[in-house]
């Protein structure tokens, strides 16, 4: 793949570009910002890694110029105002739907067959927010939430076992934040049901922790997060970049899936270069799909302020 382009230059972004380099998945990739200054300093910063790591991806700092990154084939929005204590994702709505309008638009304009993956906050509704401004199908326009929400899942049952969290397989759906539903029935240890090795107590408080977990690091750092989320919008860019067909979740356009539509929510889908290639349908039993719905309305309470902003 020629060209990735990074739109933000702060800690996740920052991060994610670092995390792609290292993956050798571009012959280049570009960091944006508006803050010109932070993105030529940060790309240099990494590209006089490259004899140490034995990478050959040029990274280069590009300012706010978004012609430089003309065709570029994924472009992974970062860009936004990050949370801060005592807020909620939903409190950057208005914010951060202004910086994604001018965004998308340029996005069409310099790449308009790239896929965009989004990480910005309110995760779900923004990447509703980058399908409106861009009018990008669907499969090509998708959120980084399930990828990071697992990983921590995952990393918490591995602590609570004293295990490698390598053997963790799960599955979550939902929106980004306290409404995500995790499934129990779809986790799994070494092919073992979580079930048999941890009580419902136990497991019940590592979900409750995984809802809270973007809440839990900004209270610890007075910021958002950005190790985990960087490696989760990597891990994401890899499966399109390597073809890899990759079961993930991700923030997807639906369109009857789950008795949902028009709306982006957290779903398992198949990963490619194409983008999402196909969104799986889980045989949910009826408490399962009534929490996915509960989620959904939650999700699309945000999408209606938004909505009601005429920003779009």
């Amino acid at each position: 793949m020629k060209r990735i382009t990074v739109i933000g230059a702060g800690n996740v972004g920052a991060t994610l570009v670092y995390e792609l380099v290292r993956r050798s998945l571009a012959q280049e990739i570009l960091l944006l910002d508006i803050n010109a200054p932070a993105t030529h300093g940060k790309a240099l910063d990494m590209w006089e890694t490259s004899p140490l790591h034995n990478f050959s991806t040029r990274v280069r700092g590009v300012g706010n110029d978004y012609e430089a990154t003309q065709d570029s084939s994924i472009v992974i929005m970062t860009a936004g105002l990050a949370r801060k204590p005592g807020m909620s994702r939903d409190d950057l709505v208005e914010i951060n739907a202004k910086i994604m309008r001018d965004v998308a638009a340029n996005i069409k304009k310099y790449s308009p067959e790239a896929i965009l993956i989004v990480v910005t906050n309110p995760l779900d509704v923004m990447t509703y927010a980058a399908f409106l401004g861009t009018g990008f199908p669907r499969e090509r326009v998708f959120g980084m939430a399930g990828v990071l929400d697992t990983a921590r899942y995952r990393s918490f049952i591995a602590e609570e076992l004293n295990i490698s969290p390598r053997d963790i397989q799960a599955m979550l759906m939902g929106g980004h934040g306290d409404s995500m539903v995790p499934l129990p029935r779809y986790t799994t240890v070494g092919g073992i049901p979580i079930s048999e090795l941890l009580p419902a107590d136990k497991l019940n408080a590592i979900v409750e922790r995984t809802k809270q977990g973007g809440k839990e690091l900004v209270d610890l750092l007075g910021v958002s997060a950005w190790y985990a989320p960087g490696a989760a919008a990597a891990e994401m860019v890899e499966a399109v970049v390597r073809n890899e067909r990759r079961v993930l979740p991700v923030c997807a356009g639906l369109s009857g899936e789950y008795g949902l539509s028009n709306l982006h929510l957290g779903v398992p889908v198949v990963l490619g270069e194409k983008g999402v290639e196909k969104v799986i349908e889980l045989k949910l039993d009826a408490s399962e799909l009534a929490l996915v719905h509960k989620s959904a309305e939650s999700v699309k309470q945000v999408m209606q302020q938004l909505d009601a902003m005429k920003i779009f």
